[in-house]
């Protein structure tokens, strides 16, 4: 609890303003995004950061952007859901927006925008994604479709991503160097398949968190959510929320890996 109560005492001294964009996305919609720039010049890449399936998380989302723009990215935060207004959905079966659909191309979109706006993207961004997010990450990084601009991303970071489906494929690659963070007691996406896509695709490195739970970066208690039909256990409830420890090492590799060249 007094690290949390610490985080949240951060997140309110000198916190990055958002600036309001849009770009065009797919299917002829305008995708709205949040900007958040560093004090003075950057200082590395910029960063396209993908929300989970319920949209925007505001205190994990505040806590990243503080974390990234304090060591000088510019960070763009674009919102697929809202851009076609849609809620939460973490508990449709049948989403509009899918990770290897048309998540995929906002990803694909935002980081083209920043690449055309931002000096700091000329050589590739960052791509960071949480949960539906990390599987967006995953899905854009596929180096087996051709869609994907060369040297538009540097670097694919994803949190505890579902690994499921890129697993079963023989020939998935990343395009880039992918670092996946996965909580080991994940009842929501488990570990396990991420750990085979790992261990067959080359450019993957896989870093697990004992105790750690879906969320586990994110500043916020540990709670039981009902009726989530991708859940592990047979009553349908997920346990996700914060581990001090699990993430105060992702915040220290995720710092480094943004900074690598």
């Amino acid at each position: 609890m007094r690290n949390v109560l610490m985080i949240l005492v951060l997140l309110t001294a000198g916190a990055a303003r958002a600036e309001p964009v849009s770009f065009p996305g797919p299917q002829g919609i305008t995708i709205q995004a949040e900007l958040f720039r560093p004090e003075g010049e950057p200082r590395g890449p910029a960063v396209v950061a993908l929300h989970g399936c319920g949209g925007p998380f505001p205190s994990r989302d505040a806590m990243w952007r503080k974390i990234l723009t304090d060591a000088g990215h510019v960070v763009l935060f674009p919102n697929s859901f809202a851009s076609r207004g849609l809620g939460s959905q973490c508990r449709e079966t049948k989403r509009v927006a899918t990770a290897s659909g048309l998540r995929r191309k906002d990803a694909i979109a935002a980081a083209q925008y920043l690449a055309a706006t931002e000096p700091s993207a000329k050589a590739g961004v960052v791509m960071l994604g949480w949960s539906d997010g990390g599987s967006t990450v995953l899905a854009t990084a596929s180096a087996g479709r051709a869609d994907l601009p060369s040297g538009l991303i540097r670097r694919f970071i994803a949190f505890y991503p579902g690994c499921r489906g890129f697993a079963a494929s023989s020939t998935w690659a990343p395009a880039a160097p992918l670092a996946i963070l996965h909580g080991e007691a994940d009842d929501w996406t488990p570990i396990a398949p991420c750990r085979e896509l790992a261990s067959r695709a080359p450019g993957v490195s896989l870093t697990g968190f004992p105790g750690a739970y879906h969320d586990f970066d994110a500043p916020v208690p540990i709670r039981v959510m009902q009726n989530i039909p991708t859940s592990q256990n047979a009553d349908h409830t997920v346990h996700a929320g914060g581990n001090d420890a699990a993430r105060a090492e992702a915040v220290r590799r995720v710092l480094a890996l943004v900074a690598q060249r």
